[in-house]
């Protein structure tokens, strides 16, 4: 069974799969590269894959090219996530994490507010809740929707609680 590698950190310039082959050459026909381009500009968008004959195959070459350097950049070699049903004609890369914690821009525009509000459904069952912890994990931060009139509620409470 054949085992993909995904290879990151690829310099964002115009480089050709032959290029990229020739680094693993010393592995034989066996192993054979994709490489993955912006569809508008033609060069590279810093990742591709490498499909290789099985996991001992892939493992020694994880262990040998890991870190090797590939134009002037040190190459990153682990093994692919498997693709999504949704993104079957797309390759994916590993996602970087979104931090729920960053508020977006403010939008005017009605159409793309109710995108937003769509598009935070899915999120509504509390299964893709992300938690951070900070040295104020006991705090608890309000909505950004109600923070000042929370903030004028406690000063009437403190100021009931002194009298």
């Amino acid at each position: 069974m054949s085992v993909r590698l995904y290879i990151g950190n690829l310099p964002k310039e115009e480089i050709d799969r032959q290029e990229l082959q020739a680094v693993f050459a010393a592995e034989g026909d066996a192993v054979t590269t994709k490489l993955i381009k912006d569809r508008k500009t033609g060069k590279c968008r810093g990742f591709g894959f490498l499909t290789v004959n099985n996991d001992e195959q892939a493992d020694q070459i994880i262990e040998k090219y890991n870190g090797q350097m590939f134009k002037e950049t040190a190459i990153k070699l682990e093994k692919a996530l498997p693709r999504t049903k949704g993104e079957e004609g797309e390759e994916q890369a590993p996602k970087a994490v979104n931090n729920a914690s960053s508020n977006p821009a403010p939008s005017t525009n009605k159409e793309s507010s109710r995108r937003e509000k769509s598009s935070k459904k899915p999120r509504r069952g509390g299964g893709g809740r992300e938690t951070t912890t900070t040295s104020d994990s006991d705090t608890i931060r309000p909505d950004p929707r109600w923070a000042s009139e929370l903030e004028k509620l406690k000063q009437m409470l403190a100021a009931q609680t002194t009298n």
